[in-house]
């Protein structure tokens, strides 16, 4: 489910949609998602001082929580 949601956010910032990947690392207690996009959609899915970033990340962790898990986001280049 929040692999899904983290898609269809990013798929919505960037320029090139079909280059968006998502991987879901699970653990016990956290789940780590990595967020892959082009390097010339990195700027938008980051934002003006991480703003974007941080607002994705927000979201994240209030989905997570109805799981009882915790969320982290990683953006990799």
């Amino acid at each position: 489910m929040l692999k899904e949601l983290l898609e269809y956010i990013a798929k919505s910032l960037v320029d090139k949609p079909e280059e968006v990947q998502v991987t879901e690392i699970g653990g016990e207690q956290t789940i780590v998602y990595e967020l892959r996009v082009a390097k010339e959609d990195l700027g938008k899915v980051i934002g003006k001082q991480g703003r974007t970033a941080r607002a994705i990340r927000t979201i994240l962790g209030a989905a997570s929580v109805k799981l009882k898990k915790r969320s982290v986001l990683e953006i990799l280049e």
